[in-house]
């Protein structure tokens, strides 16, 4: 008989979409109601992630969004999910997402990437970011670290906000480079499994196994994030989902260009098509009840000690229907949160 899974929390990745015919701005508002219910709900956090030139996203400045959600929610935990560290200098960030805690203390995260969250064009011109601005990730994770902690590692200089905030840093990845890194540094771990599965299994066990505590007490956290599509029935949830995968394979496959219906099911249906409906392989869709099913086997198979959530739906009321079935079928509000 296997052991009884005690339910993690689960928490909200929000990319702030902007639909067909809309300005940003509709999207942020959307983010507000999205925030607002999840705290009603119980889900742990909502984290914002830093993308640049994606005509579909609008979470470019995760900072400045989670400014503006922070003042229109009272207890949810908030969030980058991340910054793109080395896309921005460790000080500035220390002293943005200082002026957050300052602001709303005990509710902000930090998780940072070293990604560009952009194409190369936007990487090279309009970020001016080194080629080689990667490989200096570590240090720069450590120089953040320190600037959050008050121990500036430049004579004269502290980050005002930030000294002394200590704000909770995750490590996010989707290979085994991240979960090393979090493990050295005893932070926590955070996997994009809802875009990039392939080596959930090996970078968490990775990162267990060479977890190296800098404080008494300090043990390894693993959030793996994974989609979501919950409807009233089965039926309406796949055909849904259906619709998610068109519209994920448009943008993935159209570089800039336009796919009518009958070029897009010919990319569906190619080896580069089902490769990137891959990359959505960890997707739970069904009615409530499936959904949880699902998850308590993800939680089990990505050593899990939280799960987070991207919402995959084709409209909005779909998103916020989804939200409500999974947290009805979770039990949310009957879970013990950190």
């Amino acid at each position: 008989m296997s052991e009884q899974l005690t339910r993690a929390p689960l928490s909200i990745l929000d990319f702030a979409m902007i639909f067909d015919h809309e300005r940003p701005g509709t999207s942020f508002q959307r983010s507000v109601a999205l925030a607002q219910e999840a705290e009603k709900l119980g889900y742990q956090r909502i984290w914002y992630a830093e993308h640049h030139n994606m005509s579909s996203i609008s979470s470019a400045s995760p900072a400045v969004l989670i400014a503006h959600i922070g003042a229109q929610t009272n207890s949810i935990r908030l969030g980058a999910g991340g910054v793109m560290l080395p896309n921005h200098s460790p000080y500035v960030v220390a002293e943005q997402f200082g002026t957050l805690a300052e602001l709303y203390p005990d509710r902000i995260d930090l998780g940072l990437g070293r990604a560009p969250g952009t194409d190369q064009l936007t990487l090279g011109r309009a970020l001016r970011r080194l080629p080689d601005a990667a490989q200096t990730f570590p240090d720069d994770v450590v120089e953040l670290q320190k600037y959050l902690a008050d121990e500036s590692i430049i004579d004269g200089v502290r980050a005002v906000p930030g000294a002394g905030t200590h704000i909770p840093l995750y490590i996010l990845g989707s290979s085994l480079f991240g979960a090393e890194l979090a493990a050295r540094l005893g932070l926590p771990y955070s996997f994009a499994s809802h875009f990039a599965p392939d080596l959930l299994e090996q970078a968490v066990s990775l990162y267990r196994a060479q977890f190296q505590p800098q404080r008494s007490g300090d043990k390894p956290y693993v959030i793996a994030a994974v989609n979501v599509l919950a409807a009233p029935t089965s039926a309406q949830a796949h055909e849904r989902f259906v619709q998610v995968q068109r519209a994920w394979v448009r943008n993935m496959a159209s570089r800039g260009r336009y796919l009518n219906d009958v070029q897009l099911d010919q990319v569906m249906d190619s080896y580069a098509g089902r490769k990137i409906l891959d990359m959505m392989r960890y997707t739970a869709v069904g009615t409530a009840d499936e959904v949880r099913d699902y998850l308590e086997k993800f939680q089990r198979h990505a050593q899990a000690d939280e799960l987070m959530i991207s919402l995959r739906a084709p409209r909005w009321q779909d998103t916020m229907e989804s939200l409500r079935l999974l947290a009805q079928a979770w039990e949310l509000n009957s879970i013990d949160t950190l």
